[in-house]
């Protein structure tokens, strides 16, 4: 059977599923959408955000991209995150990165030519300003306390992202998480948390919850 065919006979399967427990669940999707969260992940096959978390339709709202950047020209991400937070109104982001990120190992390694290797220096400034720690590491915790050390570094970046400092000036209750993915036990597990009390200035290294001891 073509993998394409499986992937519609799949689909079937799961609305059917939804209709027989919920006969009116796709009538009330039509009607709009109130997500709690947006997500920021990498764009990895094995990262679904709605599987790992086991969320129905209407959530989340969803921004993914190679090694889960936050670049400050990237047109597609800042519409994302102006549309989830002044329009949809959502409460929480999260910045997800995951165990082994192929983008983060790029980083350290080089070797990638072309758009991914200019799409990749905003994590090359992350290395940099975390050499200190990294250069005493092993490659393998190097590439995990990296993706850590993302998170963190591009957690502030959003924090700073004009829609969000507004919000946060407005006195407004958004959250913003770094979590991180370890893909050897299907585990979501929080690095920080940042909100409009925090003094961005201030915020330090989290502990590591991907290298283990």
């Amino acid at each position: 059977m073509k993998v394409t065919k499986q992937i519609l006979l799949a689909n079937q399967a799961w609305a059917k599923e939804l209709t027989d427990e919920n006969p009116d669940f796709f009538t009330r999707q039509t009607a709009g959408q109130k997500p709690q969260f947006l997500w920021i992940g990498c764009s990895d096959s094995r990262v679904s955000p709605e599987q790992k978390t086991q969320s129905l339709p209407g959530r989340m709202f969803i921004h993914r991209n190679i090694a889960n950047l936050v670049h400050d020209d990237d047109l597609n991400l800042l519409s994302v995150i102006q549309y989830a937070v002044d329009v949809l109104d959502v409460p929480h982001i999260v910045i997800c990165g995951h165990h082994g990120c192929g983008g983060i190992r790029a980083t350290l390694d080089g070797g990638v030519t072309g758009p991914v290797d200019r799409w990749l220096e905003n994590a090359r400034d992350v290395c940099r300003a975390h050499a200190d720690e990294l250069d005493h590491l092993p490659p393998d915790q190097r590439v995990d306390r990296l993706v850590e050390m993302n998170v963190r570094d591009q957690l502030l970046h959003l924090a700073r992202i004009d829609t969000v400092a507004n919000a946060f000036a407005q006195g407004r209750d958004l959250t913003l998480h770094g979590w991180v993915y370890d893909i050897r036990d299907g585990r979501l597990k929080p690095l920080m948390e940042i909100d409009r009390h925090t003094d961005l200035g201030r915020v330090g290294r989290p502990e590591t919850v991907l290298i283990e001891s």
